[in-house]
């Protein structure tokens, strides 16, 4: 089994392009074209996101510069003692609707200082994996076609945030503790 799923990952992404390439050629889309002509609209799109993305990491660098989520953290402590949550991972919950790669650093941290083995490093990877960063997709993704209304979009993304932490929670206590 093994052997088969490594077989599937090595090889999944050149079938897919070999795929699409002979699909192209078979109904005669000019692919070169059509591939540069992606390009500059994808390259389009990314000038038009950048005030979001510098909005968004401007405010992530503000909340860690001003110590509001290690105060959180600290006023949280005993909420998450109770639920067999160490502290140190408050502040990825609060990041990770942020920024990735701002979840990714406060990982990094628990995981250089409470080691690989730890319970909450192993509780802080699946955190990372069940959920999304979700002020960042609606910046970018909203941002790039012209969405202002954001009302109900926020309010669901943070409730899928809120039960991806919750499982992440109960999974990593029913494998790990």
């Amino acid at each position: 089994m093994s052997n088969l799923i490594n077989l599937i990952s090595v090889w999944a992404l050149p079938a897919i392009l070999l795929i699409v390439l002979t699909v192209g050629i078979f109904k005669k889309v000019p692919i070169y074209e059509e591939f540069t002509e992606g390009a500059k609209d994808g390259f389009k799109i990314a000038i038009k996101i950048i005030p979001y993305l510098v909005a968004i990491i401007v405010g992530i660098a503000m909340l860690r510069a001003s110590g509001a989520i290690e105060m959180c953290s600290n006023l949280m402590s005993g909420v998450l003692t109770r639920f067999n949550v160490p502290a140190d991972t408050l502040p990825l919950m609060i990041v990770r609707s942020l920024s990735g790669s701002a979840a990714l650093g406060v990982f990094s941290d628990i995981a250089n200082n409470l080691g690989p083995d730890s319970f909450a490093t192993k509780l802080a990877a699946v955190m990372v994996g069940s959920s999304e960063t979700t002020f960042y997709v609606l910046a970018v993704y909203f941002g790039a076609v012209g969405i202002k209304k954001l009302r109900y979009a926020v309010l669901v993304g943070v409730l899928a945030d809120i039960i991806g932490i919750i499982s992440a929670v109960w999974v990593a206590n029913l494998m790990f503790a």
